[in-house]
């Protein structure tokens, strides 16, 4: 636990990487570098071609129904000289891919207009049913019409209309465009064609889209060449697929015969085309992951390299890099390992900076949720103290105190169970759900605070509202009526009767474990969970800030600010003890030094607490001798403390840059970092003063730069003064939402069971089994949304407020960045349902 406590130390090294070398040598290695000159952009281009082609091969498989095979362990990256030849393959298939695809599509697109074609002549056989006898008898009465001299009330339109010669149109439209299309064609040519159609009965893909929809067929009987014209071009509007019409019955039983054989041949030669298409996609997908991850690999390795830069000869690249101390001599292995082919090796060096370093913390999959509750409020500094080592076990302990139900809690910890046992489950780890993906991430969170919930149901002897008898009880009715107390009048007349506890016989102490079950038949049961839970709170509370005081010790320990021990530690530590921590004691001294016997004539702790801070004049009840002046010594320690938290630190460091120069010219071995704007400037020279640090300058200073410095440590202590006594006080209030949520946590349970579960358990025993069965799913449904989802959620975010804001902000600053190193672990090893990994 001690990288956990505090994170791992880091180290700058810069590596040396020869031109012919690197490659091998960083696909070893996981570094995190600066920009510098980007050298391999050509080769990142070819690798982003090579995911072109790759994402193309995968959706062909995939359209093919082929499974794409999946690994548990990664290849390894490719050896330069392999990568040509990965290249030359993926380009090869490509194109032998396109090429079958292209003529498969044609194939298919020849078939579908075929298919068409033979449906159009079946359909539209049916509309004209001539014999021969019947063609040659029309064609020879077409000619012999009556004069047109013989009817005087004929116009031209008529006698145009008589001599032109009859055409027909047929094909295939939507059936959804039918109307439309007969509608326009009888506007357009003002009812001169006609036009016959039906509906197919089979609906066919479209050759065009790929869409399987249903088609009519179409017959439009014409006379002219103009009305044709017109024809025509409504049918190219409205997309209908046309074909020929024959003539005659004998050209369209040759057309009909052509058009089977045709189709025939397409189909036998469309099979062997998708049969030596899923031949080739066959091949592809046993190479298909090892390729995918290699070319990421790939990519991977020419990114960080471009982040390199080349020496003065071209001949070596030189890269900084932050490494763990720990991982120095890996680094060094991996090096020699990468370029053990070359004629001059690969090596590194540690450098001194003056840059602060990423934080490390390395975390496994059980303290990786509550290192991500961290994180969220702030990735720590280097070397600061890190909370998540107690929030392990605080963050479950503050859920518990608001969410404790046995019930409840065994549910979650069951759910938490389930999600752990079956977690290497290919469909948990892939899951993309964003909600299911933090379900699963932080399952040993909710595993913990199961498990203390369960562990706080039984304190709290609640049950989904229910109390739980096991062990019996400390108090004994009976002896009431023993002692001759209490009489059998006295129950029939009286609704609410009160145990005393000073009738020997009924009271047999405490109870062992938890609240005595007789608590939730009494009236004032409410009254009693209220007190003891808004204690619980404040003591749990002023614990939890108290510690996280505590940890800000070792955060000056660390960084060596010794002053801060005695000017900002000390006095807030004394402030918060006197006064919160007297609460406390009087808390727990009431407990001890007074009984059932007694209790009655205890003090109030909330009176004692205010006269505390009032001075009454008269004479007050206290708890013990010498209290009064006990109070006023505590009081003045922590009023004490105020002006020394206040002025303490910023008088002492303006002592030690004006006053104290003669001190501090023989300290040595401090220097500025870096003056990078003026307001940094600003904050490095305060921080540098914290330090105690010399600059050379300090001589030729004017002397109202030293009182801006003096001004802005001021500002900042006195923010900081105020913020935490006034946040002693807040805070403290903020703490006792643990006992609100715990009460409204317990009645909303009450409410439900009362509601739902009385109403069905109360029915008569005819009707009462077939009624108890949907109440009961009733029941679960709502204590699942209701109890547990949100209820839960508003448990989880207020116990993440009480350790971001009331606790981690008295020692943890959260102003630093995370250690990312480049790393082939973050690679994913499955595809997702895209096809992509």
């Amino acid at each position: 636990f001690g990288a956990l406590f505090r994170g791992e130390p880091v180290c700058l090294a810069q590596l040396f990487l020869q031109s012919g070398s690197a490659y091998e040598c960083l696909s070893e290695l996981n570094p995190n570098v600066s920009v510098f000159q980007r050298k391999y952009v050509n080769e990142v281009k070819k690798c982003e071609e090579m995911e072109r082609i790759l994402g193309y091969l995968v959706q062909e498989i995939k359209k093919a129904d082929i499974p794409l095979p999946e690994g548990d362990v990664a290849p390894p990256a490719p050896l330069l000289k392999h990568i040509l030849e990965i290249q030359e393959q993926l380009q090869k298939l490509e194109t032998e891919l396109r090429e079958v695809t292209k003529n498969k599509e044609k194939l298919r697109k020849n078939l579908l207009e075929l298919t068409e074609y033979k449906y159009m002549l079946q359909i539209t056989q049916n509309f004209v049913r001539r014999t021969p006898e019947y063609e040659s008898h029309l064609h020879g009465n077409f000619e012999e019409f009556p004069s047109v001299e013989n009817e005087p009330l004929v116009d031209y339109n008529r006698t145009h209309r008589l001599s032109a010669s009859l055409g027909f149109i047929s094909g295939l439209v939507h059936i959804a465009k039918i109307e439309a299309f007969e509608k326009m064609l009888w506007r357009v040519c003002k009812g001169y064609p006609f036009l016959t159609y039906a509906e197919l009965d089979k609906a066919l893909e479209d050759p065009d889209t790929g869409e399987t929809t249903k088609w009519a067929v179409f017959l439009v009987s014409y006379w002219g060449e103009q009305i044709g014209q017109k024809v025509k071009k409504i049918c190219d509007c409205y997309r209908c697929h046309v074909y020929p019409y024959p003539d005659t019955t004998e050209e369209r039983q040759a057309v009909v015969e052509g058009l089977n054989v045709r189709i025939q041949d397409l189909e036998t030669v469309l099979s062997k085309t998708e049969e030596y298409l899923r031949q080739v996609l066959y091949k592809a997908s046993e190479s298909i992951y090892t390729w995918v991850i290699q070319v990421k690999k790939m990519k991977a390795i020419y990114h960080v390299l471009n982040l390199c830069s080349f020496d003065v000869t071209n001949k070596c690249l030189i890269a900084e890099v932050w490494c763990p101390v720990a991982d120095l001599q890996n680094l060094r292995h991996a090096l020699e390992e990468g370029s053990s082919g070359a004629t001059i090796s690969s090596f590194m060096n540690t450098i001194p900076t003056t840059q602060p370093p990423p934080t490390l913390i390395r975390t496994n999959k059980f303290t990786s949720g509550f290192q991500n509750i961290v994180d969220a409020y702030g990735v720590g500094s280097y070397g600061e103290v890190n909370p998540a080592l107690y929030t392990i076990i605080t963050f479950p302990f503050f859920f518990f105190f608001m969410f404790g139900d046995f019930g409840h809690g065994l549910l979650m910890f069951i759910f938490a169970l389930l999600t752990i046992m079956y977690e290497n489950h290919p469909r948990l780890k892939r899951a993309q759900d964003e909600i299911m993906k933090m379900l699963f991430e932080g399952r040993y969170v909710i595993l913990l605070m199961g498990l203390f919930s369960i562990y706080t149901g039984l304190i709290y002897n609640d049950c989904f509202s229910k109390s739980i008898n096991i062990f019996g009880s400390g108090w004994n009715v009976s002896a009431m009526f023993e002692q001759k107390v209490w009489s059998p009048d006295d129950v029939r007349s009286n609704r609410y009767l009160a145990l005393d506890p000073n009738v020997s016989g009924v009271f047999n102490g405490a109870f062992f474990f938890g609240i005595d079950p007789i608590w939730n038949l009494a009236s004032n049961r409410l009254t009693f969970l209220n007190s003891f839970k808004m204690k619980m709170s404040v003591i749990f509370g002023v614990t939890h800030m108290t510690f996280g005081v505590v940890l800000g010790l070792f955060f000056f320990l660390h960084f060596k600010k010794t002053y801060n021990i005695y000017l900002v530690f000390i006095p807030e530590l004394l402030f918060m003890l006197c006064i919160f921590g007297y609460l406390v004691f009087m808390i727990f001294f009431k407990w001890l030094a007074y009984s059932a016997e007694d209790s009655t004539s205890a003090p109030s702790i909330l009176i004692q607490f205010i006269n505390m801070f009032l001075f009454p004049s008269g004479e007050t009840k206290s708890f013990f001798s010498g209290q009064v002046p006990l109070q006023k010594f505590l009081l003045s320690v922590a009023f004490l403390c105020v002006p020394v938290m206040l002025l303490g630190k910023p008088l002492y460091l303006y002592w030690l840059h004006s006053g104290g120069r003669g001190i501090r010219m023989y300290r040595s071995g401090y220097k500025l970092i870096r003056k990078e704007s003026e307001e940094e400037l600003c904050l490095l020279s305060c921080h540098d003063v914290e330090e105690g640090i010399f600059f050379s300058d300090s001589a030729h200073r004017e002397g109202d730069a030293e009182e801006l410095i003096f001004f802005y440590v001021f500002m900042n202590q006195a923010i900081h003064t105020i913020e935490y006594c006034l946040g002693c006080i807040f805070f403290l209030a903020s703490y006792l939402r643990l006992w609100a949520l715990s009460l409204a946590h317990a009645q909303l349970s009450e409410v439900l069971w009362q509601m739902v579960m009385r109403v069905g358990l109360r029915v008569d025993t005819k009707y009462g089994v077939l009624l108890l069965i949907p109440v009961l799913a009733f029941f679960a449904v709502l204590t699942v949304f209701i109890l547990l989802v949100m209820e839960g959620l508003s448990a989880f975010l207020h116990a993440i407020r009480l350790h971001w804001v009331e606790f981690q902000n008295k020692f943890y600053s959260g102003g630093g960045y995370k250690f990312t190193p480049f790393s082939f672990k973050h690679i994913s090893l499955h595809f997702n349902k895209d096809g992509a990994l």
